[in-house]
């Protein structure tokens, strides 16, 4: 699976994120506490590209999309930090410019959610949702829009009949597939898909995944795709940023990153995945996440991490380039998969 990856066909830049920094702040009670969700990630993402986002649980990669997104609202704010797009040559700061980012929702950047249930409604018939999301944003006639509506749902494999459907009366793998096209029938520049594959059967999930590429390779857009599902990450992203406790440690051409993890967090979700005919026992990793409201000083993983030293404890290791793709550890290169 690994060897059928190929590198995005251009470098250009879609997104450029620059020390954000994005936490949950309350005053509960004259209490005040901060949960540092995302805290001063830098990453850019290319045109025609899919970058994937991968960590465990509450590691900060539903926040971090929120954010890139412009989809916060409070106790979540923007602390610090930048996040620009650039749409054919028009650039668009998220954070500096709201009523031209929401005008570009859509249009230029769209959204699939988690869990189809999220977007349709349960009591309205599908042909709604998509007056709802994309009509005002393709200037058409009704009767136009109807016709690139059904049009667009045969490219993607679904009878344009479902339309007329209630969202109880489609299977899951339809309903997911109603969210993609939602997604894409404006033919956005930039995709953030928040974990579309999650609770959907292996064969109706490789079929999800083949239909995201080919929309992607068709209409020449950029997606961040976002799971804890590694086996995912192989088999759709160019490359791949690992998150943890709020903070990208180590990020590569996903091929690289799986053939030769460099942080020993990404070294453990790697060896973690079954191999066929592979017997052998696999060891968990001590602790949980930290608790982002009081973090660990140094590096976030070094209470869980089997290579930690001294420096770990009390300094933070700076995202660094190192041979084809950058890493925050103190002893990165030294870990080895299992």
């Amino acid at each position: 699976m690994l060897d059928t990856l190929q590198a995005p066909t251009t470098t250009s830049s879609m997104l450029r994120v620059e020390g954000l920094k994005a936490y949950y702040q309350m005053n509960y009670f004259g209490v005040r506490r901060e949960v540092r969700a995302v805290d001063d990630v830098s990453l850019t993402i290319n045109r025609n590209e899919i970058y994937g986002i991968a960590g465990e649980s509450s590691s900060g990669k539903s926040s971090l999309i929120k954010t890139i997104a412009g989809a916060i609202t409070p106790p979540l704010r923007v602390v610090e930090g930048s996040v620009k797009f650039d749409f054919a040559g028009r650039e668009l700061d998220v954070y500096a410019d709201p009523q031209a980012m929401k005008a570009a929702r859509w249009q230029n950047l769209s959204y699939i959610m988690q869990g189809s249930m999220n977007v349709l409604n349960p009591v309205r018939r599908v042909k709604h949702a998509f007056h709802d999301f994309a009509f005002k944003h393709m200037g058409l006639s009704p009767s136009a829009f109807r016709a690139r509506v059904e049009k667009h749902l045969q490219r993607i494999g679904l009878d344009p009949h479902v339309l007329e459907s209630f969202p109880h009366q489609l299977s899951g793998g339809m309903r997911q597939r109603l969210t993609i096209a939602l997604a894409t029938v404006c033919e956005p520049d930039f995709i953030i898909a928040d974990e579309p594959t999650t609770a959907l059967d292996v064969l109706v999930q490789q079929d999800v995944l083949a239909l995201i590429k080919d929309i992607q390779q068709r209409m020449g857009a950029s997606i961040i795709f976002v799971t804890h599902d590694m086996t995912v990450h192989a088999a759709i992203a160019d490359r791949i940023g690992i998150v943890y406790a709020g903070r990208l440690v180590e990020e590569g051409p996903t091929l690289d990153v799986f053939r030769r993890p460099q942080h020993p967090y990404t070294a453990h979700l790697i060896s973690s995945l079954p191999r066929i005919g592979d017997n052998k026992k696999r060891s968990a990793l001590p602790g949980k996440p930290p608790n982002l409201a009081d973090p660990p000083s140094g590096c976030r993983f070094h209470p869980r991490c089997p290579l930690a030293v001294d420096k770990c404890t009390n300094e933070n290791p700076p995202l660094e380039a190192r041979l084809t793709g950058r890493v925050a550890c103190w002893r990165a290169g030294e870990v080895q998969t299992a």
